[in-house]
């Protein structure tokens, strides 16, 4: 039996379709990237964003920046960023992991409170917890370090990595940690040889979702950071937009290399990418 196919003119338009929503997705990109390599300190205006005589000196500029004291304050700052987002990431993995096995597996007093409980901690944005924060981080001395950020990053990605991986732990067939008990493996073992590596998909893509998070975050950041060798990517951007004067070549460049990281990441870990956001969706 010969399979059917659509006629010519239906693909044509799903083709036609396809590269228009892609040049629509596209065109603020080559925006920031034309902005970015402008030869002048204003964009140019333009229908087509293609620079005339494109220039790297806005990327010199901002990577080149260094204090009065002649410290590389850039591979400062990106140093911040890695420091505190691979923190969270992997703050939020070893919490959440064990957290999220009980959880899946076990039945428990106040298991279902608890899961409520964290349910509730994702309804209040973080910017809504600043001021008692910033309180607390003041008391124990710990304002304008990595520390602090890795602490209040952590205190919402641990509650979104045990969703994900709970889901992840309960489309994990049980048979498969009897055969290994069976086996003459105990339950801890039994976890380690068996859930993980089926798990590892999830725990790839919730550890992605936790570095992008605190990478991004700017708000909590620039509330708790006050000396420039310690600020994050995303606040030193800010800087780039003032009261009455805007450096926007300066502000593409630097938006284009904070994002290089966070697309090295999405290319490395891209075969985990459709098996970590289905995990959990189908029960074995």
């Amino acid at each position: 039996m010969t399979e059917r196919r659509d006629p010519m003119w239906i693909e044509v338009l799903v083709h036609v379709a396809l590269l228009l929503a892609v040049a629509f997705a596209l065109y603020p990109v080559l925006w920031v990237v034309s902005a970015a390599l402008s030869p002048t300190d204003a964009p140019e205006v333009s229908a087509f964003p293609f620079p005339r005589d494109p220039s790297l000196r806005h990327f010199a500029a901002v990577v080149g920046t260094s204090d009065a004291e002649g410290r590389w304050l850039f591979g400062w700052q990106l140093f911040n960023s890695v420091v505190i987002a691979a923190a969270t990431a992997l703050t939020a993995i070893a919490i959440a992991t064990p957290a999220a096995y009980a959880m899946a597996r076990f039945d428990f007093v106040g298991k279902r409170g608890s899961t409520r409980a964290l349910l509730a901690t994702q309804m209040f944005p973080g910017v809504a917890a600043a001021i008692p924060l910033y309180l607390l981080l003041n008391f124990v001395h710990l304002l304008d370090t990595r520390s602090a950020l890795v602490l209040v990053y952590a205190t919402t990605a641990v509650p979104f990595a045990i969703f994900q991986l709970r889901g992840a732990f309960e489309g994990i067939p049980k048979d498969l940690e009897e055969a290994a008990m069976v086996d003459g493996a105990t339950r801890f073992g039994a976890f380690v040889r068996v859930v993980l590596p089926a798990a590892r998909p999830a725990l790839a893509i919730t550890a992605l979702f936790a570095f992008m998070t605190a990478w991004n975050e700017f708000i909590l950041a620039a509330t708790f950071l006050t000396s420039e060798e310690m600020y994050t990517l995303p606040v030193v951007l800010q800087r780039y937009i003032g009261e009455y004067d805007a450096q926007w070549p300066a502000f593409a460049a630097g938006a284009i290399l904070v994002s290089v990281p966070v697309m090295l990441l999405f290319y490395a870990l891209q075969r985990h990418l459709v098996g970590g956001l289905t995990s959990g969706g189908v029960k074995g």
